[in-house]
């Protein structure tokens, strides 16, 4: 039985309410629709901050936090009124009462509600916790009541003090993930190995990229997940196209000898999964695949081994281009000696973006990674990926030519914990043995939804 969001959403106000004062007030906006083209609108999903403070799934919804203040309720959500004509249309709408008897909120009126509401709590704050800049929405209704409230300062009337970002504090809260929240998160990683695990049974010559992609896609709405199912549009790229890093037009065909990277990732209960693995379409690693392979695997396993509590973020990336550089003289690739490679940065020729993002309701999750200046230490309950990888442009002459065109990259999701690291994604195979038994599997073993502590 996973946690509801309800109750996620009602423990993160808490924690937010922790770091205000007395006198305080923080407004918050949601998402609104967007259009695809002419009345057709995307798939809707929450800002991923105000899910995490109010678990509404709903469009242009106001939430409104305070603290010691008459007349203001410590927790009211601003949703859709209810429309009968509306909701025949586009489905039924929560309401202030669905609001209420479903969120858990105590208090909650509809939206067209809130621009009254604020500029009242505003003229009652000492302090108000506002992210400019950041919701065209909300500052077209903070700004003209904090005018308002300076234009009426003779008539007893006073603008809040101080004005605070309350982005730092909420990305902050967000980084480190309650038990709640890693369980929806090891569901998210055990539905994204399935897809991974069928796609390698299925990749063959001719096969689509598309056909993998809609296998992918399939696969994680089936079993649970949000929305389209995935976390980010999935990259599925044959041979020379997993030297593209952000691709995912996944319009051509596999060829035999080629390999195939895939990076894709479930979305459950809000949260993400965000995996890469690379195998051969074909089933068998050729010699200079399995060799550029190794050198990958080897960097994201010494990168994996420093996720623990107290590593410097950076370390992990360190450890990985150390690896990397070693490899790429091994490969012949770089003349040498690795260190000058390193020193140099001769290396981001061929690996060009960074080994870890945080991961969470965000595939690139919230949260700061220095701190006065310095990368920050690693904590328990955060969760990061490792993703080194090595690419080959086609028309690199400087390579030997056996690597020109391949793209390799081996990206798991890692918890820190208070001892060994818990690789959430331990269930896909990476090592060339199991990949390649995975690849010539006509059924594979579905993963268990436990994760292996400290396996990689």
């Amino acid at each position: 039985m996973f946690p509801r969001p309800e109750l996620l959403a009602a423990r993160a106000r808490a924690a937010f309410l922790d770091h205000m004062e007395d006198g305080d007030v923080a407004l918050f906006a949601g998402a609104a629709m967007a259009a695809r083209n002419h009345d057709v609108d995307h798939p809707f999903r929450q800002e991923s901050g105000f899910w995490y403070l109010s678990a509404c799934p709903e469009p242009e919804a106001w939430l409104i936090l305070s603290k010691g203040i008459q007349e203001v309720p410590e927790a009211e959500l601003f949703v859709l009124p209810r429309d009968r004509d509306r909701e025949i249309w586009n489905g039924r709408r929560l309401g202030p009462e669905g609001a209420r008897e479903r969120l858990g909120f105590p208090a909650a009126r509809a939206n067209t509600e809130f621009a009254t509401a604020a500029a009242q709590a505003l003229s009652r704050a000492r302090r108000a916790w506002v992210r400019l800049g950041a919701h065209a929405g909300l500052d077209q209704i903070v700004l003209p009541a904090l005018r308002e409230l300076r234009a009426r300062v003779r008539l007893g009337l006073q603008p809040p003090e101080t004005m605070l970002d309350p982005g730092p504090v909420l990305d902050e809260l967000r980084l480190i993930k309650h038990e709640d929240e890693l369980a929806l998160m090891r569901q998210a990683a055990s539905i994204t190995a399935q897809g991974h695990l069928l796609a390698m049974a299925a990749a063959a010559p001719d096969v689509g990229e598309w056909e993998i992609e809609a296998l992918l896609s399939y696969t994680f709405r089936r079993n649970g997940g949000d929305g389209g199912g995935w976390a980010y549009p999935a990259i599925v790229a044959g041979g020379k196209n997993a030297c593209i890093l952000h691709y995912n037009t996944n319009h051509m065909r596999l060829n035999a000898g080629e390999l195939l990277l895939i990076d894709a990732g479930a979305e459950f209960g809000s949260y993400a999964g965000d995996v890469t693995r690379t195998f051969p379409v074909d089933g068998t690693y050729r010699p200079a695949q399995r060799a550029v392979y190794e050198v990958v695997l080897a960097a994201q396993l010494a990168a994996i081994d420093l996720c623990l509590a107290g590593t410097p973020f950076e370390q992990v990336h360190e450890a990985t281009v150390d690896e990397l550089c070693r490899g790429l003289v091994e490969l012949g690739v770089h003349p040498g000696p690795w260190q000058a490679c390193k020193e140099q940065k001769d290396y981001r020729r061929w690996y060009m973006h960074n080994t870890s993002h945080w991961l969470g309701l965000d595939v690139h999750d919230a949260g700061r990674y220095r701190e006065d200046g310095v990368s920050r230490a690693l904590q328990p309950g955060m969760v990061l990926t490792v993703e080194p990888g090595l690419y080959f442009q086609p028309d690199d002459d400087t390579v030997p030519e056996e690597f020109r065109g391949l793209g390799v990259r081996i990206e798991d999701d890692v918890h820190v914990t208070g001892g060994a690291p818990e690789v959430l994604t331990a269930a896909i195979p990476k090592r060339v043995a199991d990949v390649e038994a995975a690849c010539s599997s006509e059924l594979p073993a579905m993963p268990s939804l436990e994760t292996a502590v400290s396996a990689r």
